[in-house]
This record gives structure tokens, sequence and C-alpha cells, in this order.
């Protein structure tokens, strides 16, 4: 009994922890960058893994993942990223992002979760839905006593399931 009060302490603490800091922080700062990608301002694109925020903003064993595929890149052929689309609109086109919202909550295994919402089609002719809301899971470690990203899950089309990128670049740095 001792040994269940101790594991539901140290799992609670460690929420505790999480949520006590900014959970959100680095998270606005992915979604600000990618606000900034999609704004439709003639401005440089900003990389959300470049070395700084690998090294900052993700956790340790998301980074080795991403180390991982950037050895085999799915479509870039200098070796800059491993992905031929943009991970957080899940992709290749959308129009200033509209409406976001940030909601972090309690996840599985001590984890925290920030739910961001947003519209990304209100300027498309194409058909698409422009009242579509997209929703993205940021999953939350604490590491050295700050939050980092550790998983970043798109819901996926309607009865497909949610893709999770960290699955994504095992998936590439094995060549599927």
């Amino acid at each position: 009994m001792k040994k269940i009060s101790l594991a539901l302490a140290v799992l609670l603490g460690s929420t505790a922890l999480i949520l006590a800091a900014d959970v959100t922080a680095p998270v606005k700062e992915i979604m600000d960058a990618t606000i900034k990608n999609w704004s439709g301002a003639d401005s440089d694109w900003i990389d959300i893994f470049d070395a700084s925020k690998l090294s900052t903003l993700y956790s340790k064993d998301f980074v080795t993942k991403y180390q991982a595929a950037i050895q085999n890149p799915a479509a870039d052929e200098d070796g800059v990223s491993p992905f031929d689309y943009d991970v957080i609109v899940n992709g290749e086109d959308a129009c200033p992002l509209e409406d976001l919202t940030y909601t972090p909550k309690p996840g599985a295994d001590g984890a925290t979760e920030v739910i961001v919402t947003f519209k990304k089609a209100t300027c498309m002719d194409d058909g698409s839905d422009k009242q579509a809301v997209t929703t993205v899971r940021f999953e939350m470690r604490d590491e050295a006593g700050k939050p980092v990203i550790d998983d970043i899950v798109t819901e996926g089309d309607p009865g497909q399931p949610p893709n999770s990128l960290k699955n994504t670049m095992v998936q590439i740095a094995k060549g599927q």
C-alpha cells in the first residue's frame, strides 16, 4: 500500500510541477512561428525544428527521433527537414490561422497536454470547409524542471486515427 501511495505522490507531484510552470510557453512559441509562416506576409519561413528550438522546446526523446528521421528525409533532399508538409497544420496549404485556443489539461502517465485548436482554411476556394476546426495535441513532459514538447499529435480526417509525429519520425527513419 505504501508503494502505491508513493507512486501516486510522485505521479501527482510531477504533474503539479509541469502545471506550475507555464506549460503553454513552448507550445505558444511553436504556434507563433506557425502563425507567422501562414500569415501571408512576405517573410522567411520559420523552422520550428531549428537547432535552438530543438535544444530548448522539445524533449530529449523527441530530438533523438527527429535526428534519426532527418538522416532519411521523406522529401527534402538537402537534409534540412524530414517532412514534406507543415506538421502543425497537417498539410501543404493553409490560410492565415484564425480563432486559436490553447487548453492545457492533465494527460496520461504524468504528462500534460496542451490542446490547440484553430481554423486553417478560411480563405480556401476549393470546396474546403472554411469553418473546420483543426485540433493539435502537444504532449508535454517535464525535463530538468521545465515543460518540453514530447510529441505533436494531429487529428486525422474523420474516421482516421490521430497522427503522432514521433511515430511518423520513427517510420521515416526506417525508410517507410
